[in-house]
């Protein structure tokens, strides 16, 4: 490993101070993505930042009725509190999809937003990456990409965002609320991860020495009808090739909201609008799914080995609409 500084901040003013005038310093709470990245020197931070004694391992209610959950708080934690469990299944059915139950008591809400791809050609060193080198190539593109993206790729970089719990904080419309040299600000989920583009090294929209210290949850939590669905090559410790985050709000039998976000097709959790649109107002029929798993995919291509996703996408909506619907998850 690289030599690296390392600083233990106090408060939220320390941290982003230590921060300051060095973007090779990194933050670190849970560190089960990034230490992994310094051991396979992709990674090389000039300091890390110890924020695990900041306090922000608070789940408590927002103003508007929702709920603030702290930036440290674990993903366990989370997953398994009563009012996540009861207001926000949808969360917690994709935390604990995710990862082992070791990492999931390790990793950090904040740090779960930030974890970067699991591209193979990002993780192996001695190949080029335009995510790890900008300018140097994209192997991905022509190489094995069974995993990567069919959605908001560039020629750049077809990697995906690994996050399961990204996808359903994307569906449930969350807020971050990141702190920096410049003052506290909110994110909107939606505009919180960044598409490649011609700068693919950039996962978030985060500012320099900016700290994520919160994400909001709205009120609507969609309980009564929402899923997780994800598809992967065995059941537990996989992430995903295609999951499906689903919240509806049922009236009188029709579809009086829907949020729909797809995970492992894209850079970010993958949220279109105009697919929640074709379902509003609408009575629940497979015809009506199918048409909006078509609708998504109306642009998405693959590179060979993860042709397959397209498909894989259209039936996993379907299925997932069906669970929602129904209440939840089969058994």
């Amino acid at each position: 490993m690289n030599r690296f500084g390392y600083t233990r901040a106090s408060d939220v003013a320390e941290a982003v101070h230590a921060a300051a005038g060095d973007d090779a310093a990194q933050f670190i709470a849970g560190g089960t993505n990034l230490v992994d990245l310094m051991k396979e020197r992709i990674a090389a931070p000039s300091r890390l930042i110890d924020i695990t004694r900041l306090p922000l391992r608070a789940v408590k209610p927002s103003a508007d009725g929702g709920l603030e959950i702290g930036a440290l708080v674990s993903n366990s934690e989370v997953a398994y509190h009563p009012e996540v469990v009861s207001r926000y299944p949808l969360l917690s059915q994709a935390i604990l999809a995710g990862a082992s139950p070791q990492l999931r008591n390790m990793a950090s809400t904040g740090g779960n937003l930030l974890q970067r791809t699991r591209c193979y050609y990002f993780y192996d060193a001695a190949l080029p990456c335009n995510k790890r080198a900008p300018g140097s190539g994209c192997p991905a593109r022509d190489g094995v990409n069974r995993i990567h993206a069919i959605l908001g790729a560039s020629e750049h970089c077809i990697a995906v965002h690994p996050s399961d719990m990204c996808v359903a904080l994307a569906a449930l419309a969350a807020t971050v609320h990141v702190t920096g040299p410049a003052g506290p600000r909110a994110i909107a989920f939606a505009e919180f991860h960044r598409l490649p583009g011609d700068a693919p090294e950039r996962d978030s929209t985060l500012q320099p020495g900016e700290l994520v210290t919160a994400v909001a949850l709205p009120r609507e939590g969609f309980a009564a009808h929402s899923t997780y669905l994800k598809v992967r090559d065995r059941h537990s410790y996989a992430f995903a090739l295609v999951s499906v985050a689903v919240g509806l709000r049922m009236v009188d039998g029709t579809i009086g909201e829907a949020r729909l976000a797809l995970g492992g097709v894209a850079h970010k959790p993958w949220r279109d609008p105009t697919a929640e649109a074709l379902l509003r107002g609408q009575r629940p029929d497979d015809a009506l799914f199918a048409a909006v798993g078509e609708h998504l995919v109306r642009d998405a291509r693959g590179c060979g080995h993860n042709d397959f996703k397209i498909a894989l996408v259209r039936r996993a909506v379907v299925r997932a609409l069906q669970q929602a619907v129904a209440g939840g998850p089969r058994a």
